[in-house]
């Protein structure tokens, strides 16, 4: 009984470290930041089935912010139940599926607890993990059924541009008209300061679909709401009737305060992004400071970036220890090879700790490399 490949990426819903670098997500909303003077209109919420849809509210705002109509919006358990809806209702045992890696273990997971057959367009660190469309291309071919992307993407925080993506639905026009492009864009609205949110790329056409949830952007991992925008009506309708089969629908509490948090987004989100640019310019220093051991790609918004033990200084055991000494620092950071990457590289989630607890990782992790730059000497 192995229908789900077991990965380390689950250490990360553990024991607490001391030093959490391994999270992907900012600081969380606690449920009287959310509720405020709202908070008794929470004892009217009826605790009975929900639409299998979502909230129609909460399908509205949801649209809103994403150039959709309510209709197109499925409410689902989190991002990651809309990304396991979609595969399974296109993919079949052996059906052909092109996907970027590293990836976000979870993507990977469901594709091959269906038994499809994963095609891998591999991102490089050396090019800053960017889709190069000529490779992309060739890996699609007839048969192909799903593309599955991410932008940011999830380890590196890298965006796909518009015309990227673009080119990219085209590509799958010529060579695969009926395949569907599942993007996930969990962190699309999680910029720093003042940089500007990229489009969504669900207007680029019918046969792509959207997914994101409250996890990332929001600070709310708690509230279990995600969703997919999805354009195709038969496709909706089967993510509908997947939804219900599998969950019947969301409950009404968390759809309650999910519409709580829409509401209240625009402040919700103007405090983190000022908060992820101070704790991207931490790690900025903190990279410069140590650049005679790291390397890493700047992301263009998330919580996350990928960092890299640099290959002239240290070899594949030094790879080994470092992680050894992490440990024994109470330092957690995810390890390359839960998204496919190799373990000299590593995911540093740096929107989670408030500034002095990062600072005070830092200082510890900057100790570790000391250490094992002397070791290695």
């Amino acid at each position: 009984m192995s229908r789900f490949t077991p990965n380390g990426i689950i250490s990360l819903v553990g024991e607490t470290p001391r030093f959490d670098l391994g999270g992907s997500y900012g600081p969380n909303l606690r449920v009287d930041e959310v509720l405020g003077e709202v908070a008794g209109a929470l004892r009217d919420v009826v605790l009975g089935y929900g639409s299998a849809q979502g909230d129609r509210e909460l399908r509205e705002a949801i649209a809103a912010m994403n150039d959709a109509r309510a209709d197109d919006v499925v409410v689902t358990i989190g991002g990651v139940h809309a990304l396991f809806l979609t595969a399974f209702t296109l993919c079949a045992p052996g059906d052909d599926v092109v996907l970027t890696t590293p990836v976000f273990p979870p993507a990977r997971s469901t594709l091959e607890a269906i038994g499809a057959t994963i095609r891998e367009v591999r991102l490089a660190f050396e090019r800053g993990y960017t889709l190069d469309i000529n490779e992309f291309a060739n890996a699609l071919t007839k048969e192909t059924k799903l593309v599955s992307l991410a932008s940011p993407q999830n380890p590196s925080g890298v965006a796909i541009p518009l015309a990227t993506l673009q080119a990219a639905v085209e590509a799958m026009n010529r060579i695969c008209p009926r395949a569907y492009m599942l993007l996930d864009d969990t962190y699309r609205f999680a910029t720093y300061g003042d940089e500007p949110v990229a489009p969504s790329a669900g207007t680029l056409g019918p046969r792509v679909v959207t997914v994101a949830s409250l996890s990332k952007c929001h600070g709310a991992p708690g509230v279990r709401t995600g969703w997919a925008i999805v354009r195709d009506p038969s496709l909706r309708e089967q993510l509908v009737l997947g939804k219900f089969n599998t969950a019947i629908s969301n409950s009404p509490v968390e759809e309650f305060l999910a519409l709580r948090i829409l509401s209240a987004q625009e402040q919700i989100l103007q405090e983190r992004r000022a908060f992820l640019a101070a704790s991207l310019a931490r790690t900025q220093a903190w990279i410069d400071a140590n650049a005679f051991a790291l390397q890493w790609v700047r992301p263009d918004a998330g919580a996350i970036c990928c960092v890299r033990l640099r290959p002239e200084v240290f070899d594949d055991g030094a790879v080994l220890r470092f992680y050894e000494l992490l440990a024994n620092a109470g330092i957690l950071v995810s390890r390359g090879s839960w998204f496919g990457e190799s373990d000299r590289v590593f995911r540093v989630g740096f929107g989670h700790l408030a500034p002095s607890e990062l600072d005070s990782a830092y200082e510890s992790f900057t100790g570790v490399l000391t250490q094992l730059a002397g070791e290695t000497a």
